[in-house]
């Protein structure tokens, strides 16, 4: 390994070790006061364009640049917003577009170290080299929104993994002669899981004084479940008309298990599909090449 590879190795991995360190620096930094409660002021209208401080440090400048340049040109804020409420994470859209900067950073940092690499051996791709840099900046910005759109998917099979159980611990507690607050404060106190941290926003929203049909309609109007959906919104018809709620909350459980029967069939189905793809390509040759091979060789053998 020549001289010029080493050094270009050794100014990667200190690079990486002072981007680590200036990260961890970053989060163990505890904020001032100003932003401790600038932090929740979110209904300023400068709070919400994505714009830094005045106070703020040279990288937090170059991020809040790099989020509004990205809010910018790719759009989309009340889709954001809508995926991040749905894949119930804690973030805002300004902070998520920090994350898709910070990621676009990464992989330009990464890409160039290697185009310097490239660079040192043969100038003549260095061309090539910078706007594959560019591109992979680009990617990485899309990987974040694409990474984003994967949590929304993962937070909705596990939702839909533990609707049934929960809606079965629901109807026990309202035929057990408790009522819908009670018995969902009492479901919610003895699980753990995505639905259970939802229903336990809707319970909150109870206890500050909206009406339980009120927080059931929100709920299903911010789900993107249909299924989650008609739960909810069967929970505020059943309390605001007088319903049998356990009637309403057994059915509902047989609605989601029949849906995941179907689902489970279907994807069955287009598994079995995709194992013959194996099949036909790859053990169906080698089986034929085996069976007339032997017959090959022996006709070149005995062909004079």
């Amino acid at each position: 390994m020549s001289w010029s590879v080493t050094g270009g190795l050794a100014g990667l991995g200190l690079s990486l070790g002072a981007l680590l360190v200036v990260a961890h620096v970053q989060a163990r930094r505890r904020p001032d006061f100003a932003g401790r409660v600038l932090r929740h002021l979110t209904d300023l209208p400068e709070l919400g364009g994505g714009r830094v401080p005045a106070g703020a440090s040279a990288g937090r400048r170059l991020l809040g640049l790099l989020a509004a340049g990205i809010g910018d040109v790719l759009g989309g804020a009340t889709s954001v917003r809508r995926r991040l409420e749905r894949a119930d994470l804690d973030l805002s859209v300004a902070e998520f577009r920090v994350q898709q900067a910070i990621w676009g950073l990464v992989a330009l940092c990464g890409f160039g170290a290697l185009t310097v690499l490239v660079a040192l051996r043969s100038p003549s791709r260095v061309v090539p080299m910078v706007v594959l840099t560019l591109v992979a900046g680009a990617l990485g910005v899309l990987l974040r929104e694409n990474r984003l759109t994967a949590q929304v998917r993962a937070h909705e099979g596990e939702v839909l993994a533990e609707l049934p159980a929960l809606a079965e611990l629901l109807a026990l507690a309202v035929a057990a002669g408790e009522g819908p607050v009670a018995a969902l404060d009492r479901v919610v106190g003895r699980s753990r899981g995505a639905l259970s941290r939802e229903l336990a926003r809707v319970l909150a929203a109870m206890r500050t004084g909206t009406p339980v049909s009120t927080a059931f309609d929100d709920y299903a109007a911010r789900t993107g479940l249909p299924v989650v959906a008609r739960f909810a919104s069967g929970l505020a018809v059943a309390v605001e008309r007088g319903t049998p709620l356990a009637e309403v909350l057994h059915a509902q459980a047989a609605d989601v298990r029949e849906a995941q029967r179907r689902a489970l069939i279907e994807s069955g189905g287009r598994r079995e599909i995709a194992m013959m793809v194996p099949v036909v390509f790859l053990v169906l040759p080698t089986t034929v090449m085996f069976a007339f091979w032997p017959g090959l060789v022996g006709l070149r053998l005995v062909t004079p």
